[in-house]
């Protein structure tokens, strides 16, 4: 989860801290070394990236004394009561900085060499985020290139990533690869959703069928790795996400495209695969952002990326994990995706009224009134009327419309009837998985490399967004 910081009311930093908790959140992400936070996370158990932000690339760049001195006051001195495990080497350099380009690797060398003379390279790992827009060709993948006027640079990047055993960043978002695609790709590729057979995406050399863009655009990065002849370096997606509003000409930034496509992205990480040319190597992704940041500038759609409100409540729905209770595992009862909008809007209404469900939380105001879709509100009354009425022949049908789950619905502070707000996870994951980043390599993080991780932003400065 990212955390960019142009908040009109952003949390304290120990408040901060405690709505990461509260959401089991225990690795964040800074795009910069900002004192307080960092004092924030001391024995807090949280993984910290520490970032540089682009503006002291080159003097970290040129000089190795700045490196060390840098390494000195923004990590060594937090370490290891505060638990930084990577930093992060600008954002987006070679395409929204490029003039730093010669100098970039020169920054993550002098960097390396600082955390090897304070001992710490072993548990703090460097790289550098790169967009998508360095790989001017993405599709088909097998084809796909890192742009030739950065060859230079590139091969020495790779060449310090594969010497340190550190990984590569990559900042990959659907929503830009669709919104900006001229309708070459439909919205379902880029929602992670089922594809029927006449608009099969697959790359006509490999024949590898891709499932979703997010896929793609990981195997053309691996594809450009392996076009220097480089092998074993893995791919850590460090943003993607998809805004839940924008303005009148943003009308795929919504609610129920975010939230399908951050619960889709969550199925697919947790699969524990990588994208068709490398399947055993699980893509590690964070997730952008945690707050809505309302003070960017640009369109309404960058000021809505947000997963959870500053309070820790979720934007929109989030997939929990299944909750065990002693050897019983709870069966909650929704609505099907893709349910038709009327059929569901006559269940709703029958729910709410013949049903007798309590349906004060879907009221406006109410605590599971947002997000405000007949989706949201028929999966809260269909839960209410079943979990009152299962036990004396109520059924979870709804004319077609409805399903059971294993997985808890609740979300932010919407608990569902019959789930514990004491024993599930209010964020996305059960509190034994861990969001943030997992470390490839050893000395980095000690969690399984399957695991979603939902980065936390902390700088404004390096804004994240193309």
């Amino acid at each position: 989860m990212d955390i960019g910081t142009d908040v009109s009311t952003m949390p304290s930093p120990s408040d901060l801290v405690m709505v990461l908790k509260a959401n089991q959140i225990t690795h964040v992400r800074l795009y910069d070394a900002d004192a307080h936070m960092l004092k924030a996370f001391s024995n807090s158990g949280i993984e910290v990236m520490v970032g540089v932000t682009n503006e002291e690339v080159l003097g970290i760049g040129e000089s190795p004394a700045t490196a060390a001195s840098w390494i000195n006051k923004n990590v060594a001195s937090y370490m290891p009561s505060t638990n930084i495990t990577a930093i992060a080497v600008g954002s987006e350099v070679l395409t929204s900085v490029p003039h730093l380009a010669p100098i970039l690797v020169s920054a993550m060398n002098n960097l390396h060499k600082a955390l090897v003379a304070s001992n710490l390279n072993f548990q703090v790992k460097v790289s550098t985020p790169q967009s998508m827009d360095i790989i001017p060709r993405p599709f088909p993948p097998s084809t796909a290139t890192f742009n030739s006027s950065w060859n230079s640079t590139m091969y020495q990047l790779l060449q310090f990533l594969k010497n340190t055993n550190s990984y590569y960043m990559l900042n990959a978002y659907p929503y830009y690869g669709y919104t900006n695609g001229n309708g070459i790709f439909p919205l379902e590729y880029a929602l992670f959703r089922p594809l029927p057979s006449v608009k099969q995406i697959v790359d006509p050399n490999t024949l590898f069928h891709y499932d979703s863009m997010f896929d793609a655009m990981v195997d053309a990065t691996y594809y450009s790795i392996d076009a220097f002849n480089f092998s074993g370096i893995q791919i850590v997606v460090t943003e993607t996400g998809w805004p839940w509003d924008g303005g009148a000409d943003e009308p795929d930034a919504s609610l129920e495209n975010a939230a399908t496509f951050t619960n889709n992205l969550i199925r697919r990480v947790l699969n524990n695969s990588g994208p068709p040319s490398h399947p055993t190597m699980p893509i590690n992704t964070y997730i952008y952002e945690l707050f809505n940041e309302d003070k960017r500038r640009g369109p309404v759609s960058e000021k809505n990326w947000g997963v959870f409100f500053t309070n820790g409540s979720a934007v929109y729905p989030l997939s929990s994990s299944t909750r065990i209770t002693g050897n019983s595992t709870i069966i909650f009862c929704v609505a099907k995706e893709g349910a038709d909008q009327d059929k569901l809007l006559d269940g709703l209404n029958w729910a709410c009224g013949p049903g007798q469900a309590n349906c004060n939380a879907i009221q406006q105001g109410q605590s599971c009134y947002l997000p405000d879709t007949v989706q949201n509100h028929a999966s809260y009354a269909y839960n209410d009327y079943y979990q009152k009425m299962h036990s004396v022949g109520g059924t979870c049908d709804f004319d077609g419309t409805a399903t059971t789950t294993a997985t808890d619905p609740s979300f932010g502070s919407c608990t569902f009837t019959g789930s514990s707000s004491s024993s599930r996870s209010s964020g996305i994951l059960s509190p034994s998985s861990a969001f943030g980043p997992v470390s490839p390599t050893a000395g980095g993080a000690n969690l399984p490399v399957s695991e979603v991780q939902i980065l936390i932003t902390a700088a404004c400065v390096a804004a994240v967004l193309l």
